[in-house]
């Protein structure tokens, strides 16, 4: 992938969500939520803060994170579905 995101954004990759409850049930692709756990694939320099020194951010590539449901603008890169957010938008890395 030849893309770099900018400033304090990250470019992320849903993580595929579970087929099956606990329970055993097999969850239908339509009733299935959309997964808020994904790989970090790509992170930006940084936010500057008030005094406009660079800020690094705390999250780096092949990071697993969680984020929040409507989190983020979905793009096809590469032909492949991948989220755009800020990192202010991932509530923490997993593991």
């Amino acid at each position: 992938m030849k893309f770099r995101p900018l400033h304090d954004r990250v470019v992320v990759r849903r993580l595929n969500s579970e087929e099956k409850t606990k329970g055993g049930i097999i969850i239908p692709d339509t009733a299935k939520e959309k997964p808020q756990e994904g790989e970090v694939l790509a992170v930006g320099s940084g936010a500057r803060d008030e005094s406009g020194k660079l800020v690094p951010l705390d999250v780096k590539k092949g990071d697993k994170v969680l984020f929040g449901k409507w989190s983020g603008t979905e793009v096809k890169l590469d032909g492949e579905e991948l989220l755009i957010m800020k990192e202010s938008d991932i509530m923490g890395i997993i593991g």
